[in-house]
């Protein structure tokens, strides 16, 4: 492998990340990763009984049902299997963080379930699971800001696949060379199309992460084994930079492992460019004591990512809205259910509450607009200018810069706590989520089996809880 400024990318990135280590990230950094955690299994437990969660689960055991890693709500599978079911349960709710560059907004979080089951495998310390979990996130974060790919038409998961083999490297304690040949071959075979997320929206949207996790697993394995792939994935002919993304320039030795802390959390169970808007919208409506039979219209200004990918912008329409893939990424149905509810959690894309008359009715009265001076404030800020006008003729409007759970407030242990306790309790005990909540807060002092063997003692539907 060349050393120096005249190193391939990959591996100037593949010696970053072999050496990423629990001890490199600041206090600010290790607590905020521990939050990110517990929301993201806070996440993963509410999901359970989704339907697409479900199928997968079938698939799984009529395949699979046996290998050393676990599954979250009880069963055993191959790493990469484990992998995919794992993070599609992360993902599937549309709840867990967000990392948000001009070009490009991810989901870090998507990484947790292929660097846990890379870390079990490997019988890996907290203080590893924690170092590959970091590193992960700086890798995907990084990558979103100097090579965004969403204006060439693919999905925010290509990034994912760079991300999930370096972590998914850390974990197993692969070599440079080795975690270069995995992250070329991640790099070089996962990159995803962005009609994920455009038109009539399906359950893919859920699944393409999950996906992507558990195939660059399997590949990492493969590198694991002496398999090799192309070094030049970012500045070869027809590599990253010349087929996708563009020429960039990132110092892999000047990065650390603070990128997590710029992350943000969600309050509302709703693709995150909304949540300054449904703040705005749950503020007037509790301030005013709104019932949405007063509502005439709604009138919604936004920045410009948020109008394109909710709001009725170029990745389509956003008033036909049959499913909960459609009602999440529907900024018009997200406005209206919060206004007939008070609330946006999952209870909010069950398929009658979506498909009701009130809510189909008053989203259609939702209009949404791109505001230029909004644009230049993101993603600083995720401004929004609400104005609703009721059938007396009286108009109210709220607007807001951020809401709670944006970079500036909100991103507390509590809330990842809370979190838990409202998605957890129909599938945990107390004592369970508590036991979760302890092994997650010092992380760093079990072996990852500890939290994986509780994971397992989740209840799915139809099963029961341990103590």
């Amino acid at each position: 492998m060349v050393t120096g400024s005249s190193a391939l990318l990959v591996e100037r990135l593949s010696r970053f990340a072999a050496r990423a280590s629990y001890d490199d990230l600041s206090k600010a950094a290790g607590e905020q990763l521990k939050i990110r955690v517990l929301d993201a299994l806070a996440c993963a437990i509410g999901a359970l009984d989704g339907a697409p969660v479900r199928l997968v689960h079938d698939q799984l055991e009529e395949f699979d049902g046996s290998g050393p890693c676990s599954l979250l709500g009880g069963g055993h599978a191959a790493p990469d299997r484990a992998a995919f079911y794992n993070s599609a349960l992360v993902r599937y709710l549309d709840f867990n963080d967000s990392y948000l560059a001009k070009g490009e907004t991810c989901h870090p979080s998507d990484n947790l379930g292929a660097v846990l089951a890379a870390a079990e495998y490997a019988r890996a310390s907290g203080r590893d699971f924690l170092a590959a979990l970091a590193l992960a996130y700086q890798v995907q974060c990084r990558l979103s800001d100097v090579a965004p790919v969403r204006d060439a038409g693919f999905d925010h998961v290509t990034q994912g696949a760079y991300a999930v083999a370096a972590g998914g490297a850390r974990a197993l304690g692969l070599d440079p060379a080795r975690t270069a040949h995995a992250i070329a071959i991640a790099g070089t075979a996962f990159n995803a199309l962005r009609v994920t997320r455009t038109g009539p929206l399906s359950h893919w949207k859920g699944l393409a992460f999950a996906n992507v996790a558990g195939a660059v697993t399997r590949t990492t394995f493969l590198a694991r084994r002496g398999i090799t792939g192309p070094l030049e994935v970012f500045e070869g002919e027809k590599g990253f930079m010349d087929a996708v993304a563009g020429y960039f320039e990132l110092n892999w030795e000047n990065e650390d492992l603070e990128r997590v802390t710029q992350t943000i959390l969600k309050k509302y169970n709703a693709e995150i460019h909304s949540q300054s808007v449904l703040e705005a919208v749950l503020e007037l409506r509790a301030r005013e004591h709104l019932s949405a039979a007063d509502v005439e219209r709604v009138e919604v200004d936004v920045f410009d990512v948020a109008y394109r990918i909710i709001g009725g912008g170029e990745e389509g329409d956003k008033m036909m809205v049959r499913n909960k893939e459609q009602a999440d990424h529907s900024l018009p149905y997200l406005v209206a259910v919060a206004l007939l509810d008070g609330e946006v959690m999952p209870a909010q894309y069950r398929p009658a509450r979506i498909l009701s008359d009130d809510v189909q009715a008053l989203l259609l009265r939702v209009a949404v607009r791109p505001d230029d001076a909004f644009s230049r404030r993101f993603p600083a800020e995720m401004p929004c200018r609400v104005r609703v006008t009721l059938r007396d003729g009286r108009v109210l409007t709220a607007e807001l810069a951020d809401y709670p759970g944006f970079l500036t407030r909100g991103r507390t242990w509590g809330a990842a706590r809370e979190k838990l306790e409202r998605l957890g309790a129909p599938y945990t005990t107390l004592s369970l989520r508590d036991r979760i909540a302890g092994t997650v807060a010092e992380l760093e002092r079990f072996r990852v089996s500890e939290l994986t063997s509780l994971l397992t003692a989740v209840r799915r539907p139809g099963t029961a809880a341990a103590a």
